[in-house]
């Protein structure tokens, strides 16, 4: 019997087609058609499986998206914090710095540089405070350098003991020329005191040693008024004949 091949459509039929590495040949459209049927579920399956891929992805995205929202919220949110700290902060350091500046100005109010003499007997520009006697907060401190006679008259205030106050000043005194006023309040002066300063070596020599002046400031705050008096006097035995310091306090 002689082996008849059949022939293809006039369309010239022929597909291949290539899956799991085998290659299948149709040459007549009802083997195509049978081949076909059998390779549809592989194809369904494919499909489906790309739309589970999709929708996996979408909601990756999704999710994403969702998480850099958040990421972004809670980076706000920081900001914002961090941000009004700094304010806070901010706010608090300047205020820290209003109240040291109150603090500067109230004590260069009630302050003064005055000659204080050290151990060694050498005298040094020191800054001293000298809280208000006065209320009202509208005192300040100054000092005054004049040489004796100062032309003052000194008194005791009866209503606040120990306050010492200048009720006169003779117009062609050394206190007036230097500044002083009536009606301020003497809060120091320096004062002059001898004492006698024996060297080591004349101890063992038996020496008696020798006279030393030496001036100081001295407080007149809660001092009586004779007391006062007699420490202004005792800068006449000052041997550089310096100036009488006066520290007063004075209504603005």
């Amino acid at each position: 019997m002689r082996n008849v091949k059949s022939s293809p459509p006039a369309f010239g039929f022929a597909l291949f087609l290539i899956l799991s590495k085998e290659t299948y040949a149709f040459t007549s459209p009802r083997r195509f058609a049978s081949q076909a049927a059998q390779l549809r579920p592989h194809r369904e399956q494919c499909v489906l499986y790309s739309s589970r891929s999709d929708d996996d992805t979408n909601k990756l995205l999704e999710k994403a998206r969702k998480l850099r929202e958040e990421v972004y919220a809670v980076e706000k949110s920081k900001a914002e914090v961090q941000k009004q700290n700094d304010a806070k902060e901010q706010a608090q350091r300047e205020a820290e710095l209003e109240v040291q500046k109150q603090k500067d100005q109230q004590r260069l109010r009630y302050s003064a540089e005055v000659p204080i003499l050290k151990d060694m007997g050498e005298e040094v520009m020191e800054r001293v405070d000298f809280p208000p006697r006065l209320k009202g907060g509208k005192s300040r401190i100054i000092t005054i350098q004049a040489p004796l006679p100062l032309g003052l008259v000194l008194g005791e205030d009866e209503a606040i003991p120990g306050l010492t106050s200048v009720d006169e000043v003779a117009a062609e005194g050394n206190g007036a020329a230097a500044g002083v006023k009536q009606g301020d309040i003497v809060r120091a002066i320096t004062a002059c005191q001898t004492t006698m300063e024996t060297p080591t070596w004349q101890l063992l020599a038996g020496g008696i040693g020798q006279p030393k002046t030496r001036r100081f400031m001295y407080s007149v705050d809660g001092r009586p008024l004779e007391e006062v008096l007699n420490a202004i006097g005792s800068n006449r035995m000052d041997v550089q004949g310096r100036d009488v310091w006066l520290v007063l306090e004075r209504m603005d």
